[in-house]
């Protein structure tokens, strides 16, 4: 399998809509209609509305549904199997659930769309590894990278500053999709690691993961335009 690439770089652009009503995430989901490639769904969004919020932003451009399952494999697969007939076309689950989880949750989406398996949370810092006896982002990263994909996942979720060790080791057909980005001069919020567009993208990334830079802008449409600019000028 070879990875698709996006076609232009607003499509490499996924926003984050992790807001706590539907209507605040219909608004800026009508607003960046055509100005960016993915809506994520996260927790927030859909444990308050359910499949309801899928429908509603699925009006308005592909979905990523961020869930990160992470249970039994039987639970997983079955639930994938319920997400399978939402339509989204990308679904998380925790790699640190093992490659038997992995597996499930690839048979239970079946070709309705594509598992990203999250290696360590963007917001997880070594020291706090370290507190749960884990290994460094840079040995525990490649590592879960290695096994969910061994294990069929399509894609992986890594913070930017792990973009090129996953790269290097999991080789060019994966889609790596990266939280954490931050337009420069944008403060890192909860990301202990991130980076800015450009700088995703040269490492490696596929596709970006952009919330509050763009959800709490004054013109959320202008400030998903200026991160395609910044992707777009010549390096």
């Amino acid at each position: 399998m070879t990875r698709s690439q996006p076609a232009a770089p607003h499509q490499r652009i996924v926003v984050a809509l992790d807001v706590p009503t539907l209507e605040e995430a219909r608004s800026l989901a009508a607003q960046l209609t055509g100005a960016v490639g993915w809506f994520k769904v996260g927790l927030e969004l859909f444990a308050a509305h359910g499949p309801a919020a899928v429908e509603a932003i699925a009006a308005h451009g592909p979905v990523f549904l961020d869930v990160k399952l992470h249970d039994i494999p039987t639970t997983v697969e079955r639930a994938a199997a319920r997400i399978a007939g939402l339509g989204v076309g990308l679904v998380t689950v925790h790699a640190q659930g093992g490659a038997a989880m992995v597996e499930a949750a690839v048979r239970g989406l079946d070709d309705a769309g594509e598992v990203l398996a999250v290696t360590v949370l963007t917001s997880t810092s070594d020291e706090e590894l370290a507190a749960m006896g884990v290994a460094p982002a840079g040995t525990q990263v490649p590592r879960l990278a290695q096994l969910a994909t061994g294990a069929g996942a399509p894609g992986l979720v890594c913070a930017p500053r792990d973009l090129t060790a996953v790269r290097d080791a999991v080789g060019p057909d994966v889609r790596l999709v990266t939280p954490g980005v931050r337009p420069a001069g944008a403060g890192t919020d909860d990301h202990a690691r991130a980076a800015t567009p450009a700088e995703a993208v040269a490492a490696g990334a596929d596709l970006l993961v952009v919330g509050r830079p763009i959800t709490r802008a004054d013109d959320p449409r202008a400030a998903a335009e200026a991160i395609t600019a910044s992707l777009a000028a010549p390096a």
